[in-house]
């Protein structure tokens, strides 16, 4: 499907978001959370760069699956380390070794649904940290209010993943629809997630 320019004004200002939080937005932090946050949102920059350049067709690569698992493993192992210091070693082995796993699922052929159990399970754990952890650290002023932007942030980058999965088939919303709301999600998303760690 051809991106209008609409469609790429959105990516490019979300790859100018995503840059700016890599250069300036992640600082005052150990090794491990700068790293983490900035393989993340490196990658939302590259991913939104790569939509401008090919269009939403390129979404049907499969390496495309495994690229966007790095996106929820890195954010949720940057907010774990830096939150929840007695889950750090156990969370980082997951994170390893989850991605791992979505690797050799999707590298090799395999007939049964095992592939998408294993995303499944990857993509929901990191999900669920990423949008639960700030909230309750908000609501329990561990942090400042604004730092529940973050899960909101990771709501709205399961919907993509919702988008993404159910693009594939005929549902009730079309297909070109559905493609035509990434862009603005994305953004939206990386807005989020900027403001959140900005002000929270």
């Amino acid at each position: 499907m051809k991106l209008s320019a609409l469609d790429r004004i959105l990516l490019l200002l979300t790859s100018l978001f995503a840059a700016y939080e890599i250069v300036v937005g992640i600082n005052n932090l150990s090794s491990i959370p700068i790293t983490a946050y900035t393989i993340g949102f490196g990658v939302l920059l590259v991913s939104a760069l790569l939509l401008f350049i090919l269009g939403v067709d390129s979404l049907e690569s499969p390496a495309v699956v495994v690229i966007t698992t790095i996106i929820p493993l890195s954010l949720s192992t940057g907010l774990v380390w830096q939150h929840l210091a007695s889950f750090r070693t156990f969370y980082l082995i997951f994170a390893l070794g989850g991605f791992a796993a979505v690797i050799l699922t999707r590298s090799i052929q395999i007939e049964n649904k095992l592939p998408t159990f294993v995303l499944a399970i990857v993509h929901g754990i990191s999900g669920v940290v990423i949008f639960l952890l700030p909230i309750i650290f908000s609501i329990n002023r561990q942090m400042q209010p604004a730092f529940a932007l973050v899960g909101v942030g990771g709501a709205l980058m399961g919907l993509e993943g919702l988008i993404l999965a159910f693009s594939r088939f005929q549902t009730i919303i079309s297909k070109e629809t559905m493609r035509r709301l990434l862009p603005w999600l994305l953004l939206m998303t990386t807005i989020c997630f900027v403001a959140g760690f900005k002000l929270g």
